[in-house]
């Protein structure tokens, strides 16, 4: 490979690049799942918080990313203590722990919004850009690896740049990215996708070379965790998902041909699985932030005909199918910035399916994905929120129950409310479907408990609406708050939902 002049000249080390990184700093930083983040730069800035922290100076930092990333970077700075803020979203046991500790100051967001808040001027602005990329030319131009994110904003809008051009990754990765920021209002126009393989960006991210302080030479490859074939629940709640819609194409309410979004996660991989294998299941097109292996399935059964996306994020089986049949992918799929992957208008216009995860959701149909206990972060709302209220149909999935039965996943009010009962349509577990739309709150409440909750708490909801309706002092929501949660307290004091 020829080298760009860029790449030798500004080539240093990590350590050295770090060296960069102040207190106080705001890194934007690549990543969207554990795909295309900065993987040996973020443990040296770790490395020197430690050595400042030690010579009595204070050194704190606050980073944006895509979404979730590898343990390289929210795991490195987490465990070396020098996270003052994160956000948008993320995932990483060691993060986790900082954030409900309260030692990191954690806002969750819409993954859609942040990129534009950011241009916007609501919260403070990226100093410093640390992005991952596969080339980078004299002239300014990077381009990106196995993710996209907000690494376009970052790029444009921080002041310096540190780049770990990543070798490992394949060149072909040049052609898949579109890269697109919208312009702010009041100059803002529609944005000109119609179908999902519609080409409106560039490969590459345009920046200005002067600002590139240093591009630190890796051959790291993403650590995506092994995927684990679904289990019977799992498999259960795909089947009940597939035969929902080719119930509602029967019906005549859903067209052939609508793209599909997909969550993170065994659930999600398993729908995909479905979609692969099942009969009457017609071509899929996806478009959707997060691609996983069940990709490769639908490619497989000849069932794909197209994925824009804004991460690739597979597991190292997975990776080497996509390098070996790189050729072919790169005609199947598109890397888009979250901001347009996640846009609300193109998620309405081009009438998504969306499927995503929850951890509860309650009998008049308020959803929970953030929270346990309505305290204990374990994630953050990603881009549910982005999909649920603008996609042709919403469906949120989650088995019935937890921890070998212990937890009941259908309460009577959930601790937290990501998504709301105007905006929740469809909830699967893997005892059933409830299809929400049209229904009052109490026929909702009906159809939840004896469609989705598992026997073992079915009575005890059922015992819970009688209640309110006798008891409540309105029969249209029919709460009775000092028994709403009362299966959360039996947990919190003995271990367990159940009825002793």
């Amino acid at each position: 490979m020829n080298y760009s002049q860029i790449l030798q000249q500004k080539k240093m080390s990590a350590d050295e690049a770090a060296n960069f990184i102040k207190n106080g700093e705001i890194i934007g930083a690549s990543g969207f799942t554990p795909a295309g983040h900065p993987k040996v730069v973020p443990t040296a800035i770790a490395q020197k918080g430690e050595l400042e922290r030690e010579a009595g100076r204070e050194f704190k930092v606050t980073l944006y990313t895509g979404a979730s990333t590898g343990d390289e970077l929210d795991g490195a700075l987490a465990r070396g203590k020098v996270l003052k803020k994160r956000m948008p979203y993320q995932s990483n046991a060691s993060l986790r722990s900082e954030i409900n500790s309260g030692a990191t100051e954690y806002a969750d967001y819409h993954l859609s919004q942040l990129a534009q808040n950011l241009r916007y001027g609501f919260m403070d602005k990226v100093t410093t850009a640390l992005v991952e990329a596969c080339d980078v030319t004299d002239d300014g131009k990077v381009y990106l690896t196995m993710s996209n994110g907000n690494s376009p904003t970052y790029l444009q809008m921080a002041d310096q740049i540190i780049i770990e051009y990543n070798q490992s990754v394949p060149q072909e990765l040049k052609e898949m990215h579109d890269n697109y920021i919208p312009l702010d209002p009041p100059h803002r126009r529609e944005i000109p996708i119609y179908s999902a393989g519609d080409r409106i960006g560039s490969p590459y991210v345009q920046v200005d070379p002067q600002k590139i302080k240093g591009i630190v030479w890796t051959d790291k490859k993403d650590a995506a965790a092994p995927f684990r074939e679904p289990g019977e629940v799992e498999k259960k709640i795909a089947e009940n998902v597939v035969d929902f819609l080719l119930h509602e194409e029967k019906k005549g309410r859903l067209p052939k041909g609508l793209p599909y979004q997909s969550g993170v996660g065994n659930i999600a991989n398993a729908v995909l699985s479905q979609f692969a294998t099942l009969p009457g299941i017609s071509n899929v097109t996806l478009f959707t932030e997060v691609m996983q292996d069940a990709f490769f399935w639908i490619h497989e059964a000849d069932r794909l005909n197209f994925c824009s996306t804004s991460a690739l994020t597979f597991s190292a089986e997975g990776n080497e199918k996509f390098v070996k049949d790189i050729e072919i992918f790169k005609k199947k799929i598109m890397l888009r910035p979250q901001e347009i992957s996640n846009h609300p208008e193109l998620i309405r216009r081009l009438g998504l399916i969306s499927m995503n995860a929850a951890l509860e959701m309650d009998i008049f149909g308020n959803v929970n994905s953030t929270n346990v206990l309505g305290s204990k972060m374990m994630n953050g709302i990603g881009g549910s929120g982005d999909f649920c209220r603008n996609a042709y149909l919403s469906i949120f999935m989650c088995p019935s129950t937890s921890k070998g039965g212990a937890i009941s996943n259908i309460v009577p009010m959930v601790t937290h409310v990501d998504h709301n009962e105007h905006s929740v349509e469809i909830l699967v577990t893997e005892q059933g479907i409830a299809d929400l739309r049209g229904l009052s709150p109490v026929n909702k409440a009906k159809k939840v408990i004896s469609n989705l909750a598992h026997p073992d708490y079915r009575d005890y909801l059922s015992e819970y609406l009688s209640y309110g309706l006798e008891h409540a002092p309105s029969r249209h929501i029919p709460h009775v708050l000092g028994r709403a949660f009362e299966l959360h307290q039996r947990f919190i004091e003995t271990g367990s939902m159940k009825l002793s």
